[in-house]
């Protein structure tokens, strides 16, 4: 059972994960990876894009798998789009399991899916006018790559 939205509005972390353990008896544990918008080297803005209805499904198949890998109760991924000033929170993952490895075994994957593979679009804005779209990272590369075969 997972809850995939991709939305403008900010997110409330406890009331989401409050939501995924609501009235569940077999969720030992519940993982969580909440991304926040830093002002790094004078970000005034983070600004999100995305084409909808692609995004939405490659969300969803990759919750699929997840699911399909770990035994999960739930999940809950909430991804923001649109203009995110430092300090908001872009991103929230919750993987909920009756055992806490699956649980964080399966929140790490998605975050890992989340920042390589998933179609959204980034652009930084300067406090100083400047705008720069922003590239994959190779460390980001390397950490989705622990999980392929």
């Amino acid at each position: 059972m997972a809850r995939i939205l991709v939305q403008e509005a900010c997110f409330d972390v406890a009331a989401e994960q409050a939501l995924l353990a609501e009235g569940r008896v077999d969720v030992g544990g519940i993982a969580a990876f909440t991304g926040l918008c830093r002002a790094d080297d004078g970000i005034s803005a983070l600004v999100l894009e995305h084409y909808p209805g692609m995004t939405e499904r490659a969300l969803e198949k990759i919750v699929a798998e997840a699911e399909a890998r770990w035994p999960l109760t739930g999940c809950t991924v909430i991804h923001r789009v649109g203009r995110i000033l430092p300090g908001e929170p872009i991103v929230l993952v919750l993987a909920a399991s009756r055992h806490r490895s699956a649980a964080l075994e399966a929140c790490a994957f998605l975050i890992d899916w989340l920042k390589t593979g998933a179609p959204f679009w980034k652009r930084e804005e300067f406090s100083d006018g400047r705008e720069r779209w922003v590239e994959a990272r190779a460390s980001d590369d390397a950490a989705t790559a622990r999980w392929a075969g």
